[in-house]
């Protein structure tokens, strides 16, 4: 479980600053200001050619190939809930890379997230060791 955790980890630090720079680049380009042919192609040729978009895009690109890994080794009932765990991060890395404001009702809302991620981890500690939930059955091969 610690090689699961420090490489989920790893993949969470990569998504974490990859949306970070996504942001910055997306700053940096400006806001669409009519939908037409010629608007769409500045944003886009702006953003293809974005340093931070392009290294926003292949450090998302990384973490979805942690991501892979992980699903082919652990169950995505357990996987993809402690991926939650990125949305700590994105807030640590939006509030010193960015500067951003994050407020207390919004960290509050970061701990109800942790807190979420590790019931989820506890139960997959409580399958692993064949142990039973409270109020779940235990099935016999006999009856």
């Amino acid at each position: 479980m610690i090689k699961l955790i420090l490489i989920l980890l790893s993949g969470l630090f990569l998504e974490a600053i990859g949306v970070v720079l996504l942001s910055q680049g997306l700053h940096e380009i400006g806001e669409v200001k009519e939908i037409t042919v010629s608007e769409i192609g500045r944003v886009i040729g702006r953003g293809a050619t974005n340093y931070h978009i392009l290294l926003g895009v292949a450090l998302e690109a990384a973490f979805f190939g942690v991501l892979l890994y992980l699903l082919s080794q652990r169950d995505v009932s357990l996987i993809w809930p402690l991926t939650s765990l990125g949305f700590v991060i994105t807030a640590v890395a939006a509030k010193f890379i960015r500067h951003e404001d994050v407020t207390a009702l919004r960290w509050g809302g970061v701990a109800l997230i942790v807190a979420g991620a590790m019931l989820v981890a506890w139960s997959d500690k409580q399958k692993s060791n064949g142990t039973n939930s409270p109020g779940q059955q235990v099935t016999t091969g006999s009856q």
